[in-house]
């Protein structure tokens, strides 16, 4: 028996199968009555077998036709759900993928690398940066407005997210050139205990918690000086003498513009900086796809 047989031929059988009428079935199919039959007989030649039993009193399913009906449904069906993810998969190519951030990475060429080599795989895919200030410290993901996100951990509701690591870095503080401590290399944290802090608006949670140590200040709360929603805030109130903050290494760049240093500081711990995505998105190809591209820009498994 040969297998050579195409979808279109058992869609027509399957109509007629259904309809039990030759000329139903061809206006539900929107061919000629005359075409839909010379199909189903060259499919019936190929199977060497009548799939209908044709007299005047109208059409039925042969044994051999009951026998095929089923069969035919389920290829059809397979093949309606493959074509649906090939045209998935053609949309993604065509989609946009929405990188979120609060923070630049201003870590050697990083975005520049990763869109290289993620539109080398992708080249018709479109990558749209949104730029989202610190009061969302999941940078757009989320309110579902980012695909993809650059963030620091820990995440409000972490359990939602995966991610992978971009960078670990030692915390500095970032101070008045006028501070007192400014003329240090190096500061303890314990020194830094009484000095009011710059903190990330409340709705941040543990991220805010983080960035004011306080897990290295053995329960005593941190002094807030101001609270800050964005790299220029932050440099603001530095100037105006309003607190200290922690900040990456890799972070130092935005803040000491002039009138503003940065010291290393012991005693606390570094920071993760993190391209996340949400976890029900991770099989989405645009999504794999710029996570990998991170992954091999950043060496990291």
């Amino acid at each position: 028996m040969t297998l050579d047989v195409h979808v279109r031929d058992l869609r027509y059988f399957v109509a007629v199968a259904e309809e039990l009428h030759f000329t139903r079935a061809a206006e539900r199919l929107y061919v000629s009555q005359p075409a839909l039959s010379k199909q189903v007989r060259a499919l019936e030649r190929q199977l060497g077998i009548e799939l209908f039993r044709r007299d005047r009193h109208g059409v039925a399913l042969t044994d051999a036709g009951t026998a095929l009906l089923p069969h035919a449904r389920r290829v059809l069906a397979d093949w309606a759900e493959g074509a649906a993810a090939v045209e998935a998969a053609r949309a993604a190519q065509h989609s946009t993928l929405v990188v979120g951030m609060s923070t630049s990475p201003v870590r050697g060429g990083l975005l520049p690398a990763i869109r290289s080599r993620f539109t080398a795989g992708h080249p018709e895919a479109v990558i749209r940066l949104r730029q989202v200030n610190w009061e969302d410290p999941s940078a757009g993901l989320a309110d579902g407005a980012a695909d993809v996100a650059f963030v620091w951990l820990p995440l409000p509701g972490q359990e939602r997210y995966d991610w992978t690591v971009v960078a670990e870095e030692p915390l500095m503080v970032a101070l008045p050139d006028t501070h007192p401590l400014s003329d240090r290399t190096e500061v303890d944290f314990t020194d830094l205990l009484d000095e009011p802090f710059l903190a990330l608006p409340k709705s941040t949670g543990p991220l805010r918690d983080y960035w004011l140590a306080l897990d290295a200040r053995d329960g005593r709360p941190p002094r807030i000086g101001a609270e800050i929603a964005s790299t220029e805030e932050t440099y603001e109130a530095l100037t105006a003498g309003l607190g200290v903050c922690l900040v990456a290494a890799g972070n130092v760049p935005l803040l000491t513009l002039g009138g503003v240093t940065a010291r290393p500081v012991r005693g606390v711990r570094p920071s993760r900086y993190v391209l996340a995505w949400r976890r029900e998105d991770g099989r989405r190809p645009l999504v794999r796809a710029y996570a990998e591209a991170c992954r091999r820009v950043t060496g990291r498994s």
